[in-house]
């Protein structure tokens, strides 16, 4: 097993280079860069560029933006950048780091990831790790409840299914589990919000944010009920959609073991119906849903919850991915990802080592990987 997880490891290496790698060179090919951003902004609204810059972090002074809006210039690669001083365009070029090839910024970038060093945000004072921290509790609260809540929900349920086949319980439940399977996750977000969120019809539950805003003020008691209240709609917006593929998941694997021979013979020995359920087919049809318990909840955790933290204004994770990429903050962007890609695939190993706990009969050292 050693040199099956000391070749997942190295095989880790050029996969995430080939991500990044590939992420890279389309970013080289993407309009309205950080320069294009702050350009547009000098040009175009003013004013709320000058706060970016210089309450970013950056070296520029508001009379040296005023000085380059008033010089001339000449011809530029940047679209608008027609009229700005062309030594402005190249301080905004080292600022973020244009003014080296690509290539060795891409060396660079690879450097010092390796070290978890992930620079600071182009737009805001603050270092990238320290952004995805502070974002982290909002998407862990996320991905937990929900990885919980679709387990708790589609194990019995499947299990529940498994047992009648072609009634018209499993029939009328099929039905919805295919329709939440169906709709995404973010057109339930909507109709919750019109429907419960003061859209239209009730105002029962808030329409952003993880907690109120006087949430220190309350006892520990009302913490709890003030963040479960919040939580409310982006969960049975998640879970949903969520549970469909580990219920049916559930159901087909029990199925399959309870058609084996070996539950034929422990019936035919006089064994209960839950004795040889739970104390038989239980733990072999579980292999396949427990080992997956990682990455659902990765998943969840990092991509799932995105178009949810966006409708439900939730500062997480996901919200923030899709802010620095609309507003063209790189080291944001490319540091989450290769956060986000490590987890991916430190996670599929595990996936793996719990395949091998839960059933010592596979063995992947006699497989290629």
């Amino acid at each position: 097993m050693g040199a099956y997880i000391l070749r997942r490891l190295l095989l880790m290496i050029p996969t995430i280079l080939g991500i990044m790698a590939i992420s890279f060179v389309v970013i080289q090919f993407a309009p309205g860069g950080p320069v294009e951003q702050v350009i547009a902004q000098l040009t175009g609204e003013g004013g709320d560029a000058t706060d970016r810059i210089a309450g970013g972090g950056s070296d520029f002074a508001n009379d040296d933006i005023g000085a380059s809006l008033e010089t001339g210039g000449g011809s530029s690669k940047y679209r608008g950048a027609q009229g700005l001083d062309p030594e402005f365009i190249a301080d905004l070029e080292r600022q973020f780091g244009f003014d080296k090839p690509p290539l060795q910024r891409f060396g660079l970038m690879v450097s010092n990831y390796l070290r978890f060093d992930f620079g600071e945000s182009y737009f805001r004072d603050i270092t990238v790790i320290d952004l995805i921290i502070e974002k982290m509790p909002v998407s862990i609260s996320l991905g937990l409840w929900i990885t919980l809540l679709s387990y708790a929900i589609s194990i019995p349920l499947g299990i529940k299914k498994a047992l009648d086949d072609g009634s018209s319980f499993d029939v009328w439940t099929s039905g919805i589990i295919i329709f939440a399977y169906a709709v995404p996750g973010f057109l339930f977000a909507i109709m919750l919000v019109v429907f419960f969120a003061g859209g239209s019809f009730f105002d029962w539950f808030p329409l952003r944010g993880l907690v109120s805003d006087n949430f220190a003020e309350l006892n520990w008691f009302e913490k709890i009920v003030d963040y479960f209240w919040h939580l409310t709609l982006p969960l049975i917006a998640l879970v949903l959609s969520a549970f469909a593929t580990t219920t049916l998941l559930t159901k087909n694997s029990f199925l399959d073991e309870i058609r084996k021979q070996y539950v034929i013979t422990a019936r035919a020995k006089g064994l209960k119906d839950n004795a040889v359920l739970y104390g038989h087919v239980f733990r072999n049809a579980m292999l396949i849903v427990i080992a997956g318990f990682p990455g659902t909840f990765i998943s969840a955790f990092f991509t799932g919850s995105l178009l949810i933290e966006v409708i439900f204004s939730l500062d997480g994770l996901g919200l923030l991915g899709f802010q620095s990429v609309l507003g063209r903050d790189y080291p944001v962007v490319f540091a989450t990802l290769y956060i986000f890609s490590l987890m991916g695939l430190l996670v599929g190993l595990l996936s793996d080592l719990m395949y091998t706990w839960i059933d010592p009969r596979i063995d992947f050292e006699t497989r290629d990987v």
